[in-house]
Order: C-alpha cells, then structure tokens, then sequence
C-alpha cells in the first residue's frame, strides 16, 4: 500500500498535501482500492467554508457511494476538474493527478492533529 511520508492523514482516510495556508485533499490509497472503480464525484461544496470532518462531497464506484470528509477547518477553493471526464485517475493516481479538491485551511492549528504516514500505517493494518 502507498502512504508518501510527505502528507497527513486523517482517520477517515483522506490525505492533505499542504502548501502555506492552501492545501490539496484527497483520498488515500486504501481508501480507493477499498472503494473499487471510481465512476463519478460530486462535489458541491466550492467557495463554502466547512468545519473539520464535514461532507464536501461523494464518491461513487461500481459497488458503493462514499462521502468524502475535509480532514481540517477550511473553504474549498477549487474541485480537480480533470476528475470529470476521468473520475478513474482517483484510483489510478490517488495522491497525484487524483487529488479531489483545493482548500484555504482556515485552522492550521488542526493540521497537528492529522496522523504522519507510518500512524497511518498502523490505523489500516
């Protein structure tokens, strides 16, 4: 399983790649293989303001539909548009050109509470 050591996690598996007060937010790679073929995204939430732990949007694969959790306070600044055409590059490059949404992280203080890769690890056995 891929878990880059240069990102946070949350225990909903979501990942956060930050960069100053902005970040990158998707979901890990057990969190898509878990899932399945990834078919559609829905995210509704732009230009809104969201506490930690709130839905911003869903993920739908062939066997299930899936919220998708921000992992820190934050407003989602921006949703990848890529995944429109190609919703299957969440699971063909989760931490990369998969990533789901941008965010102003509003409570850096939060980003404390995120787990490193190797706690990470241990949460998914």
């Amino acid at each position: 399983m891929n878990i880059p050591s240069n990102l946070k996690y949350s225990k909903d598996h979501e990942w956060i790649r930050v960069d100053g007060n902005e970040a990158y937010v998707g979901i890990t790679d057990f969190a898509q293989s878990q899932l399945g073929d990834i078919v559609f995204l829905d995210v509704n939430t732009v230009g809104e303001k969201l506490d930690k732990e709130s839905v911003f949007g869903t993920i739908e694969a062939v066997k299930t539909v899936s919220d998708a959790f921000l992992p820190v306070d934050a407003e989602v600044l921006e949703f990848n548009e890529a995944l429109n055409d190609s919703p299957d590059l969440v699971n063909k490059d989760p931490y990369g050109e998969g990533w789901l949404i941008r965010i102003r992280v509003t409570a850096l203080v939060q980003l404390d509470e995120l787990l490193p890769a190797d706690e990470y690890a241990k949460l998914i056995g």
